[in-house]
């Protein structure tokens, strides 16, 4: 299968899977979400960890609001993306969901400029669709596959609803896998 052949057959993936998650219930998505937040608690609990990279939930993404407050609480390390030009991604230290501000594409980041460049023990992954080789699709920026790559030792889990399992995700040879992923049938 050709480059362009790929690059055409993720554009169909994700506009087929913006529209689903589109189409969720209210309820459906704010009880699967609060399910996706308690057991994201209890795998931070089990692994011990200390510093979790956590996306800031924007569109349609799992809402992870409450389990990030819930980890600031508890004295966790709560880092967060923003995102920079020519795919890379800047990890400012969360200290506040209260302070936040708009950067690219209407993603939201912490206004608090501490960057963090150590290791990281948890690594959330948001993304439009996986398989069961933890592939996963994700916006088509090249951000997270850019960032992951970089990150071998922490352990990336993607978050998903269940409708968004394919039975095989296009992949291009920069594409990385997921350690997991997270979820069930509602």
């Amino acid at each position: 299968m050709g480059k362009l052949d790929i690059k055409s057959l993720k554009s169909d993936l994700r506009k087929c899977m913006f529209q689903k998650r589109g189409e969720i219930s209210h309820d459906t998505k704010v009880a699967y979400d609060h399910w996706i937040c308690s057991e994201l608690e209890k795998i931070v609990q089990e692994k011990n960890c200390k510093k979790v990279h956590a996306y800031l939930p924007f569109l349609t993404e799992i809402n992870i609001y409450p389990l990030l407050d819930r980890l600031l609480q508890a004295g966790i390390q709560v880092i967060c993306p923003k995102t920079l030009p020519q795919r890379q991604l800047e990890n400012r230290v969360l200290t506040s969901l209260d302070d936040l501000e708009e950067g690219i594409k209407k993603t939201l980041h912490p206004v608090n400029k501490q960057v963090y460049t150590g290791n990281f023990d948890l690594i959330i992954v948001p993304g439009l669709a996986f398989d069961s080789q933890q592939y996963r699709l994700g916006y088509g920026g090249g951000y997270y596959d850019n960032f992951l790559v970089n990150h071998p030792s922490a352990y990336s889990l993607g978050i998903f609803y269940p409708f968004q399992k394919v039975e095989k995700v296009p992949v291009e040879p920069h594409d990385i896998a997921l350690d997991a992923v997270l979820f069930k049938d509602f």
